[in-house]
């Protein structure tokens, strides 16, 4: 249902500060729109596996290829963070609907000896040659390794940049001018930090030119 012929309520940086936490979170949380989302395996040097869902992910360049991701304040321990700072390598996981409620839950903070693959039932996946774990029931998967890691002082926030090593799809879902069909890969999006969303693709335009 469409609200555009709706009467459009202006909402200052005032009344955003003066929100209740929980509540402003969720709004600032939602204001950018449908949003990627992934689960990150990694693990640390004692073949400790770990798994988390992130939605902080974009596209970061073609040649070469990266990928950007922002982690969030490490006050609480970052199991992810440091397994990725010790290894460099980790993996990115679309989601599914097959799993998109296991992949929610592994945000719930494990203790770091507890794997998230084995708290929700997911199963982990080793390439030859690549350290880091994939998550065997998503049908798209992204070998990444770390780059650059840069700290944002505005909200301390961390800024990670990994170059892509393989990727793994099925053939089918790559179009003949490269584009990847991901709603037919049946990838998942997210709003907030916990609505999920099929889509569905309105066109692809022709390359735009003035």
């Amino acid at each position: 249902m469409s609200h555009q012929n709706s009467t459009l309520k202006r909402i200052t940086k005032d009344e955003i500060i003066d929100m209740e936490t929980r509540f402003r979170a969720n709004f600032i949380n939602s204001i950018s729109g449908f949003k990627s989302v992934g689960l990150i395996g990694t693990i640390s040097k004692d073949n400790q596996t770990n798994l988390a869902i992130f939605s902080q992910v974009f596209h970061l360049g073609a040649n070469p290829a990266l990928m950007g991701f922002i982690i969030r304040p490490d006050a609480s321990p970052r199991h992810t963070l440091e397994n990725i700072e010790e290894t460099k390598y980790f993996t990115f996981n679309h989601i599914s609907q097959e799993f998109y409620k296991q992949a929610h839950q592994t945000a719930a903070r494990y203790p770091k000896e507890t794997s998230e693959f084995e708290a929700t039932g997911l199963t982990p996946h080793f390439e030859s040659n690549f350290i880091a774990p994939y998550v065997k029931e998503s049908h798209f998967r992204i070998g990444l390794k770390l780059e650059e890691k840069h700290n944002l002082v505005i909200n301390n926030t961390i800024f990670l940049i990994a170059s892509v090593q393989e990727v793994i799809l099925n053939e089918e879902i790559i179009e003949k001018d490269g584009y990847i069909d991901i709603e037919k890969a049946g990838t998942v999006t997210s709003s907030c930090l916990d609505s999920y969303h099929t889509t569905k693709r309105l066109e692809r335009l022709p390359y735009a030119k003035p």
